[in-house]
């Protein structure tokens, strides 16, 4: 009699990630992560870019940095290195793989980061008023759990459509919600820059929590607002499923983003999924944003500052603006100016 073993289901990764400095830069403050937690690599080796997801899973990480001479690559550089270790250290150490879990540890990494930051540039005065955002992706079994801060986001692309996973923590994403603009005006105004809160200026964060059910053929997109400013989810999910390798579909949105005047510096990851781990694509299934359901475990709250990334230099030079009121008086003073301007 002989008997045959049955091979272990396996979620296969093909990921790659790029960064470029874009065409008004004088230098390139984004960070980008690709990371297998199993293995503990975290280099775009061959081994990572091809790798199957592993008991400790697999995390994508973009930091857009922020303060020209107030380092903010130095803020992008600390946050990958940070979530990184906190990754490392704290989740193999957990009592149990659990889903849960996982999720939990990356809210935790994000929140000791900010600490960090924060920390560093209260003790450098060069660094002072440092700041970064962060969208993390943290992928486990079937599922990628998002923590956000700030507005690099996060697209899944699945059947040729690509769906916002994060939601930008800006001001004009503020006012879409509050009904005052369309998303259009949002994305035509000369304030879109101007995000609610970031890695470092302040001692506590918010930490955006989600998570989305992937399928085999998806596609994940991370990437800073230097292409998603300028580069629109039609675009990025035509050239995610035209079936490209992964390094020539990043270099082709960064040329994309860099033919419209590449403003800002420019970076993106992708990650395609595969394999006998993940089911096929079910038919009406919800794709989008989905908060993580965290019990009585919720995330840090506080004042959370308003913070604007770097505008497009301006002969003088650039300059970051920083609004030390708290996002409440700051949203209720716009809101004032859109009505009594009809803007």
């Amino acid at each position: 009699m002989s008997f045959f073993r049955r091979r272990k289901p396996r979620t296969h990764i093909s990921v790659f990630g790029r960064t470029d400095v874009g065409r008004a830069r004088e230098h390139n403050e984004d960070t980008f992560l690709v990371a297998d937690l199993t293995e503990q690599r975290s280099a775009l080796s061959p081994e990572v870019q091809e790798h199957d997801i592993g008991a400790r899973g697999s995390l994508f990480m973009v930091a857009d940095g922020m303060g020209g001479a107030a380092a903010g690559e130095v803020a992008s550089a600390m946050a990958a290195e940070t979530i990184y270790n906190y990754m490392i250290d704290a989740w193999p150490s957990a009592s149990r793989v659990a889903p849960e879990q996982f999720a939990l540890r990356l809210r935790e990494a994000v929140e000791r980061t900010n600490a960090e930051i924060h920390a560093r540039a209260k003790e450098r005065p060069e660094l002072r008023g440092m700041g970064t955002t962060v969208t993390v992706a943290g992928v486990l079994g079937d599922q990628v759990y998002l923590t956000q801060v700030g507005d690099s986001r996060a697209y899944l692309v699945r059947s040729g459509e690509a769906v916002q996973l994060t939601k930008d923590q800006s001001l004009m994403q503020r006012l879409v919600d509050a009904g005052e603009i369309t998303e259009e005006e949002a994305e035509r105004s000369e304030r879109k820059n101007i995000i609610l809160q970031a890695l470092g200026p302040e001692d506590r964060v918010r930490v955006d929590l989600t998570f989305q059910s992937i399928r085999r053929g998806d596609a994940l997109v991370i990437c800073s607002d230097g292409l998603s400013g300028v580069v629109s989810s039609e675009e990025i999910a035509e050239s995610v499923s035209r079936g490209n390798d992964l390094e020539t579909t990043c270099a082709e949105l960064i040329a994309l983003a860099n033919e419209r005047g590449g403003p800002d510096n420019i970076t993106v990851i992708v990650a395609r999924f595969g394999g006998n781990g993940l089911d096929s694509p079910i038919e009406g299934e919800a794709v989008g944003r989905q908060v993580f359901p965290q019990g009585g475990s919720a995330a840090t709250t506080g004042p959370v500052a308003a913070q604007a990334s770097d505008p497009p230099p301006t002969p003088q030079g650039m300059k970051l603006v920083a609004v030390t009121a708290t996002a409440a008086i700051l949203i209720a003073l716009v809101l004032a100016l859109v009505v009594g301007l009809g803007w």
